[in-house]
């Protein structure tokens, strides 16, 4: 693709968002058929275990980065930050329905223009902060408290966006000093020895099925994170972002016709809410010609 291309091909984008969606909700799919057999931390553990056959393109890159002590801290930390938010997701994953998962997984860009705004010293404008008012008003609306119970796997979705919005955060900077291989290479190793000690601790010995489950997970993930990319490079967020919607429409088909979940209404609305206001903030973003700060959904993704 030639650099005055770059960008400006909406429709390719669209397919490769398109792509994307369907890959990461696989993802999901994947995850709530291992279901409750095996604990959370050792099958987020073997997932990140299992893609490192994944890594061989980006170990060239590795080797020649020449991390310095400061920087394999910073890495050490994201991977921390990053490990955590992938248990709390597979926890949740086998307690609450695939639609409350995916629809509250979209508060990660939000958490991230909180964080943003106060370590990186981003200014944020009334406009962004009715968003931000908006997105946490759809939380409500799928939670609905004092309405039904809120289990444990909704809030290990709160915590899982914050994880995952620290993780983020800690990207932005390690980005401007190494390349998109080396930082995706970094967190693969790093989230798989601070997993390494979560999963040792609940170790229950996995079958061949679960295995094999969970490779499929591993090569999901990352056919998302390449096609996600390729959206990236084809269109702008404004383009590719309000498609990310779509795939709250899909996680409720699956949760419905799958693993029979009824489709809930409100979980569908609060998440149209959330989807909303991040993608209003990527269009301000957009419109005043700034360095964006909130990542699309799939930059936060396990």
């Amino acid at each position: 693709m030639t650099e005055p291309s770059r960008g400006q091909r909406p429709l390719a984008g669209i397919l490769w968002m398109l792509l994307t969606g369907a890959n990461f909700v696989a993802v999901t799919a994947l995850v709530k058929h291992v279901g409750s057999g095996m604990p959370a931390p050792e099958a987020a553990f073997l997932r990140y275990l299992l893609g490192l056959v994944f890594l061989a393109p980006m170990l060239g890159p590795l080797f020649r980065a020449g991390l310095t002590r400061s920087t394999l801290i910073l890495y050490g930390w994201r991977g921390l930050a990053h490990a955590l938010g992938v248990i709390c997701w597979f926890y949740a994953m086998t307690r609450i329905s695939i639609a409350e998962v995916t629809a509250m997984n979209y508060l990660n860009p939000v958490y991230v223009t909180i964080g943003a705004a106060l370590f990186l010293g981003e200014k944020l404008a009334l406009r962004r902060i009715m968003a931000i008012a908006m997105a946490f008003l759809g939380v409500m609306v799928i939670l609905r408290p004092g309405f039904r119970e809120i289990s444990d796997g909704h809030i290990a979705m709160l915590f899982t966006a914050a994880f995952f919005g620290a993780s983020y955060l800690m990207a932005k900077r390690l980005s401007d000093r190494d390349s998109a291989a080396v930082v995706v290479a970094m967190l693969s190793l790093s989230v798989t020895v601070a997993l390494a000690p979560f999963a040792i601790a609940v170790w229950v010995p996995p079958t061949l099925g679960q295995l094999f489950w969970l490779l499929l997970v591993a090569f999901f993930a990352t056919a998302g994170h390449y096609s996600m990319t390729m959206a990236f490079r084809a269109a702008p967020l404004t383009v590719t972002q309000p498609v990310t919607f779509l795939q709250l429409v899909w996680a409720t088909l699956l949760g419905w016709l799958v693993f029979g979940e009824a489709v809930d209404g409100w979980v569908v609305l609060g998440g149209a809410m959330i989807v909303g206001a991040v993608v209003f903030i990527t269009w301000r973003e957009a419109v005043l010609n700034r360095r964006a700060i909130t990542p699309p959904v799939e930059a936060t993704k396990m």
